[in-house]
Order: C-alpha cells, then sequence, then structure tokens
C-alpha cells in the first residue's frame, strides 16, 4: 500500500495497536463495504480514517492490509484506497460472509450460500461415507444423538455449537481439500442464523431425523443414502428460510 511504507511519528508511538481497536475498524469499515454504504469506486485514506474512528496510523494501515487482502479495497500510488468491484471480492473469506448476513442485504447472501451448500454438502457427506475413518464416523453418529438432545430440549447455543462441529467435520472428512476449505463459510451462516433468530427455539423433528439419517448412513458407508439425507437438511433449510 503506497500510504503504508513511511514510518510516522504516530507509529513511533504507537507500541502495539491493541487487537480489539484493531477488529472494531475492521468490522465497522468491512461491513460499511458490504452492506454498500461505501460502494464500489468509494476512496478511503489512512488520515480519514484516522479521524474518523480516532485510531492511529498502524491500525488504519493494518485494516486496510486486511481488506486489502480480501479484495475488498485495492490501493494505488496518488489514487489512495479504492473500494473495488463486487465481483472481486473474495465472497467465500468468513468474515466477509459475516459482514453480507448482517447487512440488509443478509438475504440475498443467504440464499446464495444456500445454494452453494445444496452443490457442495450432499457430495461431501457422499464422500465421508467413502472416505471418512472409523474415528470420524462413530463421530458424526455421537454428534447426531447429541443433536436431538439439545434441540428436543430447546437448547440452541449449545445446540449451534455442535451442529457446526456436525457440518464441518463431514466437509473435512470427505477426502475433498476444496470442500474442506469451506468450513469456515458453513460455520458462519449456522452461526448468523441462530443470532438473527431465524432458527426455531426447538428445531424440526424432520431436520434431527435428518441428520440422524447422514451419520449412520455415513457410518456404514452408504454414500447414496448419506448423500439423500443431507439434501433432506438443506431442503428443509430452504424452506424454513423462504428461499426458492
Amino acid at each position: 500500500m503506497s500510504t503504508a511504507t513511511q514510518p510516522d511519528a504516530d507509529d513511533a508511538h504507537d507500541g502495539g495497536a491493541s487487537p480489539a481497536m484493531h477488529e472494531r475498524v475492521l468490522e465497522a469499515v468491512g461491513i460499511a463495504i458490504a452492506a454498500g454504504s461505501l460502494p464500489p469506486g468509494s476512496r478511503l485514506t489512512l488520515e480519514g480514517l484516522q479521524q474518523e474512528y480516532g485510531i492511529s496510523r498502524t491500525v488504519a494501515r493494518d485494516t486496510m492490509k486486511v481488506l486489502e487482502s480480501m479484495n475488498l479495497v485495492y490501493s494505488r500510488r496518488r489514487v489512495g484506497i479504492v473500494v473495488q468491484e463486487r465481483r472481486l471480492w473474495n465472497v467465500f473469506d468468513p468474515k466477509l460472509v459475516r459482514w453480507r448476513l448482517g447487512s440488509d442485504r443478509r438475504e440475498i447472501q443467504y440464499s446464495s450460500l444456500t445454494e452453494l451448500r445444496i452443490a457442495v454438502e450432499p457430495i461431501a457427506a457422499a464422500g465421508a461415507a467413502r472416505r471418512a475413518s472409523a474415528a470420524e464416523r462413530a463421530r458424526l453418529v455421537a454428534l447426531a444423538a447429541e443433536l436431538r438432545r439439545l434441540g428436543e430440549a430447546g437448547e440452541l447455543e449449545a445446540f449451534l455449537a455442535v451442529d457446526i462441529e456436525f457440518h464441518c467435520l463431514l466437509l473435512q472428512s470427505c477426502g475433498n481439500e476444496m470442500f474442506t476449505a469451506l468450513e469456515g463459510m458453513v460455520a458462519e451462516v449456522l452461526t448468523s442464523r441462530t443470532q438473527q433468530g431465524l432458527m426455531p427455539f426447538k428445531p424440526r423433528a424432520e431436520a434431527l431425523q435428518a441428520h440422524e439419517d447422514v451419520a449412520a448412513a455415513v457410518a456404514r458407508g452408504d454414500a447414496v443414502a448419506a448423500e439423500t439425507a443431507v439434501h433432506h437438511i438443506l431442503d428443509e433449510v430452504r424452506n424454513a428460510m423462504g428461499l426458492h
């Protein structure tokens, strides 16, 4: 970044910026970009960020570095820092997924992510049925049983943690590293549904049964049944959220 190459007095006295401060500014600017408050072509400066958020140049520069790594902004000498066109964003980055799900465009993002999950997770489940280790198969069965217990008890926070582990384990055990790389995105989607009150107080019986069906199919190595059962889970998600 052209504005980040020269040390200044502010940096000399910074002494290491607070991680909490960095995250606060990163979230604020990232959400503004994701929500369209800072549309593509908007120009930012380190000085402007310092003034707006009351931060050091170091924090402003580090924030821009993270956003640039996500392809949300780019920097040019004598131009400054510019918000990228949406088509260039790293849309699989979990932070960006979270920011977009927290914006007023969340319905579009939920629809896109659910379609992606429908394309990937059933195939991942089939792969897990073929390639998962014995320990992974046993863990999926145990997680499905825990999901039923927590779901029937209405313990949504604990249910969320187990649900994330269940779906991430499917992606981890499928033998496809491209699918495994999506686990952070899936975790953000599941978290957002719960935090935004889009989950019923008690998960539907059909959803609980479908998770148990997935686990049982993977455990016995039935790829077709595992793929079908994940389709049932995601069809329920799509219907529950009114996505078409």
